[in-house]
């Protein structure tokens, strides 16, 4: 089945009475003033509409905008790179120096902000086969040179972009990621998923914006909706899919990205569990990060993610197809988790002991075995092998050399629990989904972990869930979603009343933000997942092919 341009599904942005001036190196101040957000309505809607037909109800109003063009219209994306070669340390760090570092990401909560990663399968029109590796290659350099964004490169290949505090990379199947800027408000996040996404769309269709290039236009209202992205898609020929698991095809028919990093995992993978492959070359996450102030506000936050992780992995369920049939699962990507490598994934049962502070989690992070270290513009292998004899300078791989901060950083990127401490949480248990869904996990996040009120009648609520509780909800939710039994009901009755907690919590930032929920609402009040409704389609109008998901999940 060969997929056309999808016209439908269009997301619009109204901003009203805002300033901005864009310029060659990207936007200034979109969405930046925050007290603006606070007294007037700036949303992202969803405009109603189907697969055959397309109707805008919305449009991007700017108000005294001056735009100048050079190649094209100008916008910012993207995340943040690797972390680069270290300096040859001479003295050993100390555990006190691992506990320091993760100490650093303590700041007020003025500071606090709120950064997302999303990643997305990107897949061929006519054969809805992945992209291949010259395909995505030809689309980074397009963006560098039309959007002004540095080229990471490994050897001669490259392999990610970077801008300021957003990049953008390759997962090991080729699937693009983009790591967000750490941005104040939820509009402001949605804004650079809606940037990201047309940057990525502008440059694969060519052509596409209505301005003259070369000029500088007074513009007073824009209509910015996606059916101007999509009306020359046929020119490349490339989509992208929002789904937590590859619906469609084997893992032999996945592309592998040339990253040492990739090599050294793909190699490990089969030796600690049978599902890490999958985990690599066929599943995508939506995640977001948020900040803490102290020790103990880092402990109630991680504790009451965790506690949560699985509600959210419920109500964000995205991937119950495998090799074009249904696998049994509502999230396969989460259950892909389980059977990766038990000792830098789960639930982290540790973190509700009593002693748990930072000094723990740098204890339980030693632990994890190693996958590399970055030398030389090269990474080495080191799979297996401990960290803490690192330390000591007695690293086989690397003998008598002692690791860096840098090298902690790149340790702490290699384990994978359902929540994950660097200088702030990050909360990991979300299927990747389509454009409408994307902006609603931060706004779920920060409804709850952002106010004092909410994140507390949270750690009330589950304050007595045994651990034994908590694994349950792991193992089960995957395959049972929020028709998973709890205590005297199901779990969909508790998802209803956290997901009220997190719109309480939002209306008291004042942002104007509860409408990021919208996705969820349907979901909470019915009980059935996004991937529940996938498999309807799939025994009814679809007549049992995953290949009309490629439109209906398409970007």
């Amino acid at each position: 089945m060969a997929v056309m341009p999808q016209t439908g599904s269009s997301h619009c942005m109204h901003f009203d009475t805002i300033q901005c001036k864009v310029r060659l190196n990207g936007i200034h101040s979109i969405a930046n003033t925050v007290e603006a957000s606070k007294t007037k309505e700036i949303s992202f809607g969803i405009c109603p509409s189907s697969w055959n037909s397309f109707k805008a109800t919305k449009s991007l109003n700017l108000n005294a905008v001056e735009v100048q063009y050079k190649r094209g219209y100008q916008v910012i994306v993207a995340a943040s790179p690797p972390t680069d070669d270290a300096v040859i340390a001479t003295e050993p760090l100390t555990k006190e120096d691992l506990v320091d570092y993760l100490v650093s990401g303590c700041k007020p909560k003025e500071n606090w902000r709120i950064g997302t990663e999303h990643e997305k399968f990107g897949f061929e029109f006519g054969t809805l086969q992945p992209m291949k590796y010259e395909q995505i290659a030809e689309l980074l350099n397009g963006i560098s040179e039309r959007f002004d964004w540095e080229k990471i490169m490994e050897g001669d290949k490259i392999i990610g972009l970077k801008q300021g505090k957003q990049s953008i990379s390759l997962e090991p199947g080729g699937q693009f990621e983009l790591s967000g800027a750490p941005l104040e408000t939820l509009h402001q996040t949605c804004a650079e998923v809606n940037s990201h996404l047309y940057q990525v769309k502008k440059v694969l269709f060519r052509n596409l914006f209505l301005f003259a290039a070369e000029n500088i236009l007074q513009v007073n209202s824009v209509l910015f909706t996606f059916a101007q992205v999509k009306a020359v898609a046929e020119e490349m020929g490339i989509g992208f899919l929002g789904i937590g698991f590859q619906p469609k095809w084997e893992r032999k028919d996945i592309p592998i990205m040339p990253k040492g990093r990739y090599d050294i995992m793909r190699n490990y993978m089969p030796k600690v569990g049978s599902l890490g492959l999958d985990m690599m070359f066929r599943t995508c996450t939506v995640q977001v990060n948020l900040d803490f102030h102290s020790e103990a506000d880092m402990i109630r936050k991680f504790r009451a993610g965790l506690a949560l992780q699985p509600i959210a992995t419920a109500l964000f369920a995205n991937s119950p197809f495998t090799e074009e049939k249904p696998n049994g699962f509502l999230s396969m990507r989460s259950q892909i988790w389980t059977d990766t490598d038990n000792h830098r994934t789960g639930m982290l049962p540790f973190v509700f002991d009593d002693s748990f502070g930072f000094e723990q989690y740098v204890d339980y992070a030693l632990d994890v075995p190693m996958y590399f270290v970055y030398r030389k513009k090269k990474y080495i292998d080191c799979t297996g092998m401990s960290f803490r004899d690192f330390m000591s300078g007695k690293l086989p791989c690397l003998p008598d050399e002692y690791p860096t901060l840098n090298d902690w950083e790149n340790h702490l990127t290699t384990i994978f629990p359902e929540v994950r401490l660097k200088r702030y949480l990050e909360m990991r248990g979300a299927d990747g989904g389509p454009w409408r869904r994307l902006c609603a996990l931060p706004a779920f996040w920060v409804g709850i972990l952002y106010d004092d009120i909410s994140l507390q009648n949270v750690l009330d609520m589950t304050a007595d869930w045994t651990r034994e509780e908590r694994q349950m909800l792991r193992n089960k939710v995957p395959k049972f979603g929020l028709k998973t039994p709890f205590r005297d009901g199901l779990l969909k009755h508790v998802a209803q009343e956290v997901v009220k907690l997190a719109k309480d919590g939002l209306e008291r930032r004042g942002y104007k933000e509860t409408g990021f929920l919208n996705e969820m609402n349907e979901v909470v009040r019915t009980g059935v997942t996004p991937a529940e409704k996938l498999l309807e389609l799939y025994h009814g109008k679809w007549g049992q092919s995953v290949d009309p998901v490629f439109e209906e999940l398409l970007y």
